[in-house]
């Protein structure tokens, strides 16, 4: 229980990788907070965690996209209140709904697939800078993509927000640094048998990709004690190994 009384909250937390992020890291110890925008999912992976005899969570219907700056703020508050800091947060909510040319690229689709994967990574963290601050140790997580150092063609607004959104952790990473309390690292997941892949790789043999309890590990690494000091780094899932990390 490397994790015990350690409040982690995580975004898209209502299936795919960031529902295995919360069981994984509520089976360490961590009290989850669950934020998604689907109720049913929600409580889908709470039932599981409950079901695990893990700590019980925290259920917070959210709507990254929709919501307020306002709306932002009182979630911040919210979490000061309830538990007084915050010691982690998992941006693993992801929006890409095809691959598009940029040339037919609908200006609506463009910001709204900004606005869930770069500007509500960006105000979440900024609302909660000051409730994680008030941790003596805390982890903040972006969730990236190996397409980041090769972009790739058709990509269109998702493959330009993850770009950005390494930026954004990298920058983040460096002004934090000296406070010596908040490390900032980016994880790449790498191809995962996870319900996005096969929305968007439909005739793909998905047997043939690891599945997503394969993270546990990097999970519990990049929240646990264990990661401490290690910041602004960028922490490939696919050549993870737990040993070279404490050398």
């Amino acid at each position: 229980m490397s994790l015990k009384n350690q409040v982690i909250l995580i975004t898209g937390a209502g299936g795919g990788l960031g529902a295995t992020a919360a069981l994984t890291l509520a089976k360490q110890g961590a009290h989850i907070i669950l934020l998604d925008k689907s109720i049913p999912k929600l409580e889908k992976i709470y039932d599981l965690i409950v079901e695990a005899n893990a700590p019980t969570p925290t259920l917070y219907p959210f709507d990254l996209a929709g919501a307020t700056e306002v709306q932002y703020e009182e979630l911040a508050v919210t979490i000061n209140d309830k538990y007084g800091s915050l010691q982690g947060l998992l941006h693993s909510a992801v929006e890409l709904s095809a691959f598009t040319p940029i040339g037919i690229h609908e200006t609506k689709d463009w910001g709204h697939t900004l606005n869930v994967n770069l500007n509500a990574p960006f105000i979440l963290t900024r609302v909660l800078l000051p409730v994680l601050h008030k941790s003596e140790q805390a982890s903040i997580v972006f969730t990236s993509d190996s397409m980041v150092r090769e972009p790739k063609a058709y990509s269109g607004a998702y493959g330009v927000s993850k770009i950005a959104l390494d930026g954004l952790a990298k920058i983040l990473a460096e002004e934090l640094e000296s406070s010596k309390k908040i490390r900032v690292n980016i994880l790449v997941p790498g191809p995962i048998n996870s319900p996005l892949r096969k929305k968007l790789f439909p005739a793909e043999d998905q047997t043939k990709l690891p599945a997503m309890d394969c993270l546990n590990k990097v999970y519990t690494y990049l929240f646990s004690p264990e990661s401490i000091g290690i910041t602004g780094k960028t922490i490939d899932a696919r050549t993870f190994d737990l040993k070279k990390q404490n050398v």
